[in-house]
């Protein structure tokens, strides 16, 4: 805020500028008090919410990882040839072993253009006009403006731009003779043919480098194909990714061509999976626990006073704490044990987290493992329950946690535009009660001047008398 400093005449001799500088400050102290105060509150809690709400998507993350790599149910997939298929066991999976033969990977299309003999710099449109390429697949078309004077590697940087996304790709591939551009796509499997169209003449003269195909095996001697090397559904649970076609042992001289030699596919029941699982799910509540603590619970200052933190007391802290810590009390599985303290999961009672006791977790997973994975798999499991019991808070932009956050940022506005407004009203104040005081200064000072050429004119008619 601008001191306006006006002149300082010989009447009170007011010190304008500090006096006008306490009045102001006067006026200004209790609401810049208030704003001030509000101010530092909602930014506090606004960071202490932002805290909370990262906490609590990293633990929602978690549960979302334990329940589609399955974790928590004890399973370990392997492979005995892990350069022919690997595999990783779901949700779903059950002990088992199956003879995997791999025949044929899935190929994705490929194509390329003629040769030109200039390499990657060669126009590929002399006109001057823009012409189209057309790229085709599974009954889509992508078009590929071509401008005047565009040269081959203009034309790969181009789809490699725009079409990435959808799967396709272009790369130049140079020799002695020049460049070519080659395309393929990452879809594979039968039908899935590259075709060429269009204005521009890239498809003239263009050849098939490689035809799609889908991949084949047999799975216990059961033939069948995908459309791409990964496959999902074949067995119940598994998921299997080939890597290449299974070999085949060295012919005999003469003899007849062995068979491939298959490879063997394994989902068996892991004790130390499953508390790997079990381990991993207590630190990740844990670390939303102290998250949530350090914005929530009360400490104590050196002298000993509680210091409470910015979210102490909070309500909607109060009832997510609660709605978390129910769905860990509560029962469930399918066997004998129910809850986590049965193998061996309990609260500390000082600092309110998870601790697992191994001699506890011995003795049930012995007889229990089933059990334990059961308490919390399932769309009744803990993990689907503590994802449904903390939606309401973490759910982007429409949940609780999200909403406040806007609602605190918004008062933040708001208050930032108080602010603008009080700094403009005490500037306006200030200007004013300036000129008011000049303005007196002055007069009394016309007032002063006046009076002295009274009492001059008096004291000379005096001295004329005297004499």
């Amino acid at each position: 805020m601008a001191i306006v400093t006006g002149p300082t005449g010989s009447g009170f001799n007011f010190a304008t500028k500090d006096i006008v500088t306490s009045l102001v400050a006067a006026q200004k102290a209790p609401k810049q008090a208030q704003i001030n105060t509000q101010s530092l509150k909602a930014t506090s809690t606004l960071s202490s919410i932002g805290k909370i709400q990262a906490a609590l998507d990293a633990f929602r993350g978690a549960l979302k990882t334990m329940t589609t790599d399955a974790s928590l149910t004890g399973l370990t997939g392997t492979s005995s040839d892990e350069k022919v298929a690997t595999m990783t066991a779901g949700p779903g999976a059950s002990n088992g072993s199956f003879k995997l033969v791999v025949t044929q990977l899935a190929v994705a299309s490929k194509l390329s253009t003629k040769n030109f003999t200039g390499g990657a710099n060669s126009v590929v449109n002399s006109t001057d006009k823009p012409t189209t390429l057309t790229i085709s697949q599974n009954g889509k078309n992508f078009d590929v403006s071509v401008p005047p004077g565009a040269t081959l590697q203009q034309v790969r940087d181009t789809i490699n731009t725009q079409f990435s996304t959808a799967g396709l790709s272009a790369n130049i591939l140079t020799d002695s003779n020049g460049s070519r551009m080659v395309l393929t796509s990452t879809t594979m499997g039968d039908g899935s043919d590259l075709k060429l169209s269009g204005t521009s003449g890239l498809d003239v003269g263009s050849t098939v480098v490689e035809k799609p195909q889908n991949a084949k095996y047999t799975i216990d001697g059961i033939a069948a194909e995908s459309k791409s090397n990964t496959i999902a559904n074949a067995v119940s649970g598994i998921s299997i990714k080939l890597l290449s076609v299974s070999p085949r042992p060295a012919t005999p001289t003469g003899g007849p061509v062995p068979d491939q030699t298959p490879t063997t596919i394994s989902v068996t029941t892991s004790n130390t999976t499953l508390k790997s699982g079990v381990k991993g799910f207590v630190d990740t509540y844990n670390a939303l626990l102290k998250a949530m603590n350090a914005e929530t619970k009360v400490t104590k200052a050196p002298d000993g006073s509680p210091v409470a933190a910015t979210l102490t007391g909070d309500s909607s802290m109060r009832t997510l704490s609660t709605a978390i810590r129910n769905e860990l009390n509560a029962l469930g599985g399918t066997g004998q044990l129910k809850s986590l303290a049965q193998f061996g999961v309990s609260t500390n009672s000082d600092t309110g987290l998870l601790v697992l006791d191994d001699k506890v977790w011995d003795k049930a997973v012995a007889t229990n493992a089933a059990d334990i994975s059961s308490i919390f798999s399932g769309k009744d499991g803990l993990l689907a329950r503590l994802t449904a019991a903390t939606d309401s808070y973490a759910t982007a932009k429409t949940g609780s946690l999200a909403k406040r956050s806007v609602e605190l940022s918004d008062s933040l506005n708001d208050l930032k535009k108080q602010q603008d407004t009080l700094d403009e009203r005490m500037d306006a104040l200030q200007k004013s009660l300036t000129a008011k005081y000049i303005a007196v200064d002055t007069l009394v000072t016309q007032i002063k001047g006046q009076s002295d050429s009274i009492m001059n004119t008096l004291n000379a008619l005096n001295n004329q008398k005297n004499n």
